[in-house]
């Protein structure tokens, strides 16, 4: 694997909709630089460099004022590049790092003081080779206060997946809703699965995000402007309005075959969330409860 990949908008339009004071990109990543701060060896794709200057000229470009930055799987759970960027922020980004089951409490308080708020626990078999769950469950018991867990998965395991997420002892934060089909809208079986999943633990968060991803044309989608995901995603953020956020997912990894402009993505906001009080939840109160619950 030697060709390294481009999957982000060179020149991004800048939105229609106007983000409120304060907003925060709640998902988003950043890819080395590669010189600065390799890829692992595992990783299942190698994309350009994307680093903390792009990230925070993207941040202003698109209207916003925070970022939480969520450890890429190109990086493995080495955090560094992560970590760099939340120190370049000037407090203005907290992040979700990858680890090894295995580290210490040590090593977890260090991420803390890094900035760190949360693990991600990745699902994806064709991202990461392994994901023991017994593993993950005790590392999630050994959390700094105050921590939640990320999960990433894909809506056909969700079944099989809700031992598991019953068993974690703090709160959860669902990646991508857990990439339902759109095309089935807001009461296919998917959506219906996942709202199951909500109602199952009041401290199950979700992350209304990625159009691009889950109405893709290659995927059998719609394509930008994404109008099933709008209309599958819109009654879920209504539903549960205090434990939804929100993130542009830049850069984007693995989307190569169908860029997407960031100012689109931006500009579906207001078509899942319509009015300025669930707006004001969605990008502000909410990821400030998750992220920054000192400032509340």
């Amino acid at each position: 694997m030697s060709d390294r990949i481009l999957s982000w908008h060179s020149s991004p339009s800048k939105p229609a909709y106007t983000p409120p004071p304060g907003a925060v990109d709640a998902h988003c990543h950043v890819f080395g630089p590669m010189a600065q701060f390799p890829f692992s060896a595992k990783a299942k794709y190698l994309p350009q460099d994307a680093g903390p200057d792009m990230l925070f000229a993207l941040r202003d470009h698109l209207g916003f004022a925070r970022n939480v930055i969520v450890q890429a799987s190109c990086h493995g759970t080495d955090n560094a590049a992560t970590l760099d960027a939340i120190a370049k922020s000037g407090g203005k980004a907290r992040g979700v790092a990858v680890v090894d089951p295995d580290i210490s409490d040590t090593e977890l308080a260090a991420l803390h003081d890094g900035g760190m708020r949360g693990i991600r626990f990745n699902f994806l078999k064709r991202l990461v080779d392994n994901a023991p769950k017994d593993k993950f469950l005790e590392v999630a018991a050994r959390l700094p206060e105050g921590w939640h867990v990320v999960i990433y998965f894909e809506a056909d395991i969700l079944e099989e997946m809700r031992p598991f997420i019953a068993a974690i002892p703090v709160p959860v934060v669902i990646d991508h809703m857990g990439r339902p089909d759109v095309t089935q809208g807001p009461d296919g079986p998917d959506m219906k699965a996942f709202r199951d999943l909500l109602d199952s633990r009041k401290d199950i968060w979700f992350k209304a995000t990625c159009p691009e991803r889950l109405d893709a044309k290659k995927e059998g989608g719609m394509g930008d402007p994404w109008d099933n995901f709008a209309a599958a995603v819109a009654p879920l953020v209504a539903d549960y309005p205090d434990r939804v956020i929100w993130g542009t997912d830049w850069p984007h990894p693995n989307m190569q075959d169908e860029i997407a402009d960031d100012g689109h993505i931006v500009d579906m906001i207001p078509r899942i969330a319509p009015s300025a009080e669930l707006q004001q939840k969605l990008l502000v109160t909410n990821p400030m409860r998750l992220y920054w619950p000192e400032e509340i």
